[in-house]
């Protein structure tokens, strides 16, 4: 007899995150019983998804509310990985969850994509905060204030859990670095690269010399995209063969690290390479004025979120079997060869390219990994 298909939804698979998660689903131990379904705005990249790799394709957004209500409600696990903020989206997620569970009477999944953007404080980069957060703190998630970046959507999530009607995780990947690999970028479906470090990296090109929000002091988590995808495949397994022992609701809060930096940490690196490289300047990180926090990011606020505290343990999912590999300092080293490649494509380009900060400035924290058609990523 030929085993049951556990149905899966899958929001976000042209993204860095959504396209990594997708490739740990298609070489899993039990990819044989997994039916997968992607929804994704390009009907090319649709082809090619249902085609050659043998996912089944809705073509649309997350603005497309009735497919997300639809195709929630005609699935087990949902993996939400293409936006933290989008409310809108997520009610549409949960509606269908909810359908589902009054229609046919089993209990939904939901893994969703927040990011460390939640517990994110303003410093301006002159100060490192004493504050960490424990995933296993519930009492420390709770507290966050409801007009924190991500919470919105986090809270209508964990009240899904509390209602009854789906059992919700959300994972909070912090700086996610590292070019993403498999068959899925090979063939240019999915989205290869992150948004933070990269944003840096194109600032400092455009002014030729590695710059840094106030002083650098500011700290943040960092974690391999690798490990980050590896954590929602450990999540997903844990659930499927324990649902009663894995957390859920405030108990199913993930953070994603292995490490942490400063600011300073990342534009050191950033001004070397751009020495090495011939680019210009000097191998220490100047600070951005106002005006080039406004040239490179759209504004002033959104380039001084470049200079915020954000820390955290990731005590809950290592407590699952999570073992991340990469640490903080394969992040630096993982910087040359990145600033090398945004350098060459500027040249190419006949500049910096603008769009990517600009539209994407509140998801630093990798927590937002799909690329938009206005967006180079």
């Amino acid at each position: 007899m030929s085993p049951s298909k556990t149905h899966i939804f899958l929001i976000g698979a042209t993204g860095y995150i959504g396209g990594s998660v997708l490739t740990r689903l298609q070489s899993h131990a039990s990819a044989n019983t997994f039916d997968i379904t992607a929804l994704v705005r390009s009907a090319e990249k649709a082809k090619v998804l249902q085609e050659k790799f043998g996912v089944k394709t809705v073509v649309g957004s997350n603005e497309d509310l009735d497919k997300l209500e639809a195709l929630s409600e005609q699935s087990h696990v949902v993996f939400s990985c293409a936006d933290a903020d989008n409310l809108p989206a997520i009610e549409a997620i949960l509606r269908g969850l909810r359908k589902r569970h009054a229609s046919i009477g089993d209990l939904p999944i939901l893994i969703h994509t927040s990011g460390t953007g939640e517990i994110a404080t303003p410093a301006k980069g002159m100060f490192a905060s004493d504050t960490i957060y424990s995933d296993t703190d519930v009492e420390q998630i709770k507290s966050i204030p409801p007009t924190a970046l991500h919470r919105d959507v986090d809270l209508a999530i964990v009240a899904a859990d509390e209602q009854g009607y789906a059992r919700t995780h959300i994972i909070l990947p912090s700086t996610i670095y590292g070019q993403a690999k498999g068959p899925l970028f090979d063939a240019g479906v999915s989205n290869p690269f992150s948004i933070q470090i990269p944003n840096l990296i194109r600032a400092s090109i455009g002014r030729k010399q590695g710059g840094v929000v106030g002083q650098g002091k500011a700290i943040w988590p960092d974690v391999h995209i690798d490990d980050v995808s590896d954590l929602y495949i450990v999540l997903f397994d844990a659930i499927t063969t324990n649902p009663e022992g894995v957390g859920h609701g405030f108990e199913g809060f993930y953070f994603g690290e292995n490490g942490e930096h400063t600011w300073y940490d990342i534009s050191k690196a950033i001004s070397k390479a751009l020495v090495e490289l011939g680019v210009g300047g000097t191998d220490e990180p100047t600070s951005f004025t106002d005006e080039e926090l406004a040239k490179y990011w759209g504004s002033v606020d959104a380039g001084n979120y470049s200079g915020t505290n954000s820390r955290c343990r990731a005590n809950r999912s290592r407590s699952i079997g999570w073992k991340p590999k990469y640490t903080t300092a394969d992040m630096l080293v993982s910087i040359k060869p990145e600033v090398a490649l945004l350098w060459e494509k500027a040249q190419k380009e006949g500049g910096v390219q603008l769009s990517t900060s600009r539209l994407h400035f509140k998801k630093f924290d990798g927590s937002s990994m799909e690329p938009t058609t206005k967006s180079s990523k």
